[in-house]
């Protein structure tokens, strides 16, 4: 009965606008109340302690420092620098502009780990040249609200790192190496719909007459944006730093190359920086704090054997329990953000995942290539929104485009289910 009332209750305060994080919260402090109701204040005492617990984890402090690297280079302009390199290397045509977008936002993957951050990066630079090109506003919104989903899969990726709290098995750069082959599939395969489209429809009429970058002399301008990758990655791979020193380390490389070398960030912009990413870092880490107060109720209320037995005996098999989770999953992501769906649903699926002995690392890449797609799949899109917003579209406008794109990243997740090595075969081979 109290079981119920934890998921009603939850349910009703999302429907009646109140945020995830503190929808959460009061549905398991109720949960905890109601089921402690001789020791009912003693019982209470669960509430801040599991509020501060699930804070109090060290690879949680790499999310603001990421969070800091989206919005520093955000505004570096490293974005605009790799585009000219990009556009100097494939040269101008039909579908060009929207393969850049692409490929830029898959690199900008291994700066940042926030997929509306590199949304906002790319789009910046992305939206207004393909819009000089010919192409519509709402493909292009589509363009990089997608290409920014990579973001989560290419290390370093928040996703990941929120994954590896709730999921002792699973180590961040286990998870980080696991990211990287499917992360660049959903990239290429993003491509080409992307490029097709723009064909078909003959978009970027005026994009063959737009001058072409010099190759070297944009190769020489990219150089500093291009090293960073190859400092943060290479780094934990030498064992120079962890992947929380690594994202101390990118903030200070960023800050450096805005500063310094480019000279786009003065330093009255970093009240500005440091506010906005204080306050993105501040609404994840608190839903974060609040659906540890959830996931406590669920345990004391041993909701989550009885739901493990249900699905294991439903007569379903080992490939049509996984069909129904993603099913589920991806609509949840329709509604709800990626950070929220790990947070309220791991806890519930572990036990499934331990059931059928699936590897946690393998597990993870397919549930960060759902919130992948959930990034740009509409009413609630949070890439798209921000691209949306800079190309200055309604998302309703982007739906005709955005469905292509959705089956080209769907069919990876499908390879990644149908060949696990495509996961699994990096982080083996380098140890982890």
């Amino acid at each position: 009965m109290i079981a119920t009332l934890l998921f009603a209750l939850f349910v009703i305060t999302m429907l009646m606008g109140v945020p995830i994080g503190a929808a959460l919260g009061l549905a398991g402090a109720a949960a905890i109340a109601l089921a402690n109701t001789e020791t009912q204040w003693f019982g209470l005492l669960a509430v801040p302690q599991n509020f501060y617990a699930g804070l109090g984890k060290y690879p949680l402090l790499a999310i603001p420092m990421f969070v800091l690297v989206g919005s520093i280079f955000d505004r570096s302009g490293v974005a605009l620098r790799l585009v000219n390199f990009a556009v100097a290397i494939v040269g101008r045509g039909p579908g060009m502009l929207p393969l850049v977008a692409i490929g830029v936002a898959m690199f900008l993957g291994g700066i940042s780990g926030s997929g509306p951050a590199n949304a906002a990066a790319v789009g910046g630079v992305m939206i207004a040249a393909m819009a000089r090109a010919g192409y519509p506003s709402a493909y292009s919104a589509s363009i990089v609200g997608a290409a920014a989903a990579t973001d989560i899969l290419i290390p370093p990726s928040v996703a990941f790192i929120v994954y590896s709290v709730l999921v002792p098995g699973a180590s961040v750069p286990a998870l980080f190496a696991a990211g990287m082959i499917p992360g660049v599939l959903a990239g290429l395969a993003l491509m080409i719909p992307a490029v097709w489209l723009a064909r078909r429809h003959r978009m970027g009429a005026l994009e063959a007459s737009l001058p072409r970058p010099p190759l070297f002399k944009s190769f020489v301008e990219a150089s500093w944006g291009l090293a960073a990758p190859v400092l943060i990655l290479g780094g934990m791979r030498a064992g120079w730093f962890t992947p929380t020193e690594a994202a101390v380390v990118a903030v200070f490389y960023g800050l450096f190359v805005g500063m310094v070398i480019y000279r786009t960030i003065k330093v009255r912009d970093l009240f500005v920086i440091l506010r906005e990413s204080g306050e993105l870092s501040a609404v994840i880490l608190l839903v974060v704090a609040l659906a540890g107060i959830f996931a406590y109720s669920l345990s004391t209320l041993g909701v989550i054997d009885p739901v493990t037995r249900a699905i294991v005996n439903s007569g379903l098999g080992e490939y049509g329990v996984l069909a129904l989770l993603i099913l589920l999953l991806i609509t949840v992501g329709m509604f709800l953000d990626g950070v929220s769906i790990f947070l309220i649903f791991v806890p519930l699926l572990l036990p499934i995942v331990n059931h059928y002995q699936w590897d946690p690392v393998w597990f993870g890449v397919i549930l960060t290539l759902k919130v992948a797609l959930g990034q740009f799949t509409p009413p609630l899109a949070v890439n798209l929104m921000v691209s949306c917003r800079i190309a200055g579209v309604r998302m309703e406008e982007t739906v005709r485009w955005v469905g292509w794109l959705l089956v080209s990243m769907f069919v990876v997740m499908v390879a990644v289910i149908a060949w696990p090595e495509l996961a699994l075969w990096l982080p083996r081979k380098l140890g982890y």
